[in-house]
């Protein structure tokens, strides 16, 4: 009998949430340098630099890979020889584990989790509770996953439920354009089969869990060795999506995602179930096992499995923007793909705060800000440490404000709005209209976008916490113009160009090459 203490199992939890937000799972670092390699598209392979040159800059000063630390995904498989010591409640005492993993002093985390999701949804200051998973299975050992899923990726989940004849691959094909770029690819697809409803999508986070080893995979089969249904059908995936030309960032390119992964359950005879859940380019999970002789700690991986990439800005390609003289003209002079480097001071606000603002201009109040000429960057920061003036502070998803961006436009001055993916086509007709532009920053890098930022204050909706109005005073922060002036989207001519390039077989034997 294997006894579990609760001192134990807190410390083990806590530690792995630390670990898993500023290390990369090595096996994701691997892929990702291979694409980084193959990469034809500039602005991808730009992109991809970005991330890796964070991911390590992550792991070495201990901060986050993201400025979104996730909600907590605990899976356990409890061994029927197991017993607990000291726990009444084990999901209490795994949340007290993800609370201490959030608040620890030398890399506090952002709290993104808000209890109450349909009516108040007040920030519960913490990060808890996790959503926990649990399992009875043989055996004397305590086997946990720890997973931290960016709200990004997750909101890009798609459910259906098939006949059983329909193709599984014309779905996964078809819906993966419509998941947009909001969960920061290149990543990973998993993909859940069978069961139920409820199921599918465990089996789909799960199998999230795994190695990513499609090189491997590729490997296996150009060895003429003989493939399962299952892993072909991994690499069919793996091709076509990849042969949708969206690319990094969804600027176009080569690699989409990195693997597919799949997991199959029974289920009935006239259903199929189908989930699909995106990792993003901020891969976090951990794998750890507890034989009762204490709390357990993962060993830091070598900085040598990291690619000798390191980004910088390139000031003879970019053009430097100086916000505190910006005009209309100058917006309406950029070009989609343009990549520049702002400079001045840049305010700040995402979904809580436009509609605050929404609520303000309704009731015919003062906002505490003023927009006028200025521009707005939808970030969520992490709190500072030691020196830091702001935390990791990457870009969010764009698109959750295309209901505000009229309003915003039109009744307060703004000029320019900062985020990232693309932009649906509410707030595209709306850049159009006032000749205004969108940029985009890049999801995945935002420890290295931080490093741009050298002064940050609250000017507005303080009690928001990380969705206040802050002030941001920047040096050489890298963004892409996204949408012109006039409503051209690179989102949507970036994969339209490499999705017929690759189809013309200008890249083959380059798109999905092992090794």
């Amino acid at each position: 009998m294997t006894t579990i203490k609760a001192q134990d199992l807190i410390e083990t939890i806590a530690g792995a949430i630390q670990f898993i937000s500023y290390y990369h799972p090595t096996d994701y670092i691997a892929h990702l340098a291979r694409a980084y390699e193959r990469e034809q598209s500039p602005a991808a392979k730009d992109a991809i630099a970005q991330i890796l040159t964070n991911s390590r800059m992550s792991a070495e000063g201990h901060r986050p890979i993201c400025q979104d630390t996730g909600i907590v995904n605990v899976f356990l498989k409890v061994g029927m020889c197991v017993r607990f010591e000291g726990i009444d409640d084990l999901e209490a005492t795994i949340n007290e584990g993800v609370r201490r993993g959030y608040l620890h002093p030398d890399n506090t985390l952002r709290a993104s989790v808000v209890a109450d999701p349909h009516f108040a949804r007040k920030n519960t200051k913490d990060n808890t509770p996790a959503v926990i998973n649990v399992q009875l299975v043989s055996g004397d050992k305590l086997d946990i996953t720890v997973a931290a899923k960016g709200g990004g990726s997750e909101n890009k989940t798609k459910f259906v439920m098939l006949n059983p004849s329909d193709s599984l691959v014309d779905w996964v094909v078809k819906t993966v354009p419509l998941m947009g770029a909001g969960w920061c690819p290149p990543g990973m697809l998993g993909i859940g089969i069978g069961g139920t409803a409820e199921k599918a999508m465990l089996l789909a986070k799960e199998s999230l869990m795994e190695d990513i080893d499609m090189y491997e995979l590729q490997a296996k089969a150009s060895s003429g060795t003989t493939l399962t249904q299952t892993e072909e059908l991994r690499l069919e995936l793996f091709e076509k999506v990849n042969n949708l030309g969206i690319g990094a960032q969804g600027l176009g390119g080569l690699t989409t995602v990195l693997d597919v992964k799949i997991a199959m359950y029974p289920t009935h005879a006239a259903s199929k179930p189908v989930a699909m859940i995106p990792n993003c380019a901020a891969t976090r999970h951990a794998h750890l096992v507890m034989d009762g002789s204490g709390p357990v700690y993962l060993d830091a991986p070598s900085l040598d499995l990291w690619p000798n990439v390191n980004w910088t800005p390139d000031v003879k390609k970019s053009k430097r923007v100086d916000l505190n003289a910006l005009t209309k003209a100058e917006v309406a002079s950029w070009n989609p793909g343009d990549t520049l480097l702002l400079n001045g001071k840049m305010l700040t606000g995402r979904d809580a705060a436009h509609k605050r603002i929404q609520d303000m201009l309704a009731k015919g109040e003062k906002l505490p800000v003023d927009f006028t000429n200025r521009v707005i960057y939808y970030v969520g920061p992490v709190d500072p440490v030691r020196d830091e003036v702001v935390g990791p502070a990457g870009p969010t998803t764009a698109t959750r404000m295309d209901k505000f961006t009229e309003m915003m436009l039109a009744e307060t001055g703004l000029i320019a709005m900062i985020g990232k993916a693309e932009r649906g086509p509410v707030a595209i007709e709306a850049i159009k209209k006032h000749k205004s532009a969108y940029l985009m920053g890049v999801g995945g890098a935002a420890y290295l976008v931080s490093k741009a930022i050298k002064g940050a204050k609250v000017l507005g909706f303080a009690d928001l916490g990380m969705e206040a109005i802050y002030e941001f005073d920047l040096v050489d922060m890298p963004v892409t113009v996204a949408v012109d002036s006039s409503g051209t989207s690179a989102h949507i001519t970036g994969p339209a160009e490499w999705q017929k390039r690759i189809a013309s077989g200008e890249f083959k034997g380059i798109a999905v090459a092992a090794g």
